[in-house]
């Protein structure tokens, strides 16, 4: 198995495993986090697991495209939540990430203090061009996370996300390799 780990002042993020499944779920059926993710509140952790299952799966192979990983906090292991890259096409040497933070865990810099962790190894270690997230319009604790990790806002994208509430525009955001980044 790969034993990836990305370190910060306060955080652990480290490759999911089967053992995350009841913090995933209990992460997944919070309301305040499905407010502005297209995924939804699993009826049971049966879906859960099938969602995630595909995750570790991705995570175990030799040449990954798609991480997943669990935030703990360094200080007690606690997990706190989420987070993705997705690797594109090696012709465009971009990544995509996504996240997914306890509410418990909101408005303490957590996210940001991740996101710049993964944008870090995403250009250092895998050597990625670009990175790239979206996030809904009305959704401002991430559009202040992206902004505060030095990503910048490029477009609006209308109504391509299918949230409970109805249809949501989207902020595309990004960062190059040469963009200044930011670390406070």
């Amino acid at each position: 198995m790969t034993r990836i780990e990305i370190v910060t002042e306060r955080t652990k993020l480290r490759l999911i495993t089967l053992s995350d499944l009841d913090s995933i779920h209990k992460l997944h059926s919070l309301p305040e986090t499905d407010k502005y993710n297209t995924l939804g509140i699993p009826i049971h952790i049966e879906e859960t697991k099938s969602i995630i299952e595909p995750w570790i799966e991705e995570n175990q192979l030799h040449e990954i495209k798609k991480y997943t990983f669990a935030i703990e906090t360094k200080s007690d292991g606690k997990f706190i939540g989420l987070f993705g890259l997705k690797i594109g096409n090696k012709k465009y040497n971009r990544g995509e990430v996504w996240y997914k933070i306890h509410s418990d865990y909101w408005k303490k810099g957590y996210a940001t203090e991740s996101l710049r962790a993964v944008i870090d190894f995403g250009f250092e270690t895998l050597k990625l061009h670009r990175m790239e997230a979206g996030c809904a319009v009305d959704n401002i604790g991430s559009i202040k996370v992206l902004e505060k990790a030095g990503m910048i806002r490029e477009g609006r994208g209308r109504q391509v996300l299918p949230l409970k509430s109805g249809w949501s525009d989207n902020f595309g955001y990004s960062i190059l390799k040469t963009d200044k980044r930011k670390n406070n």
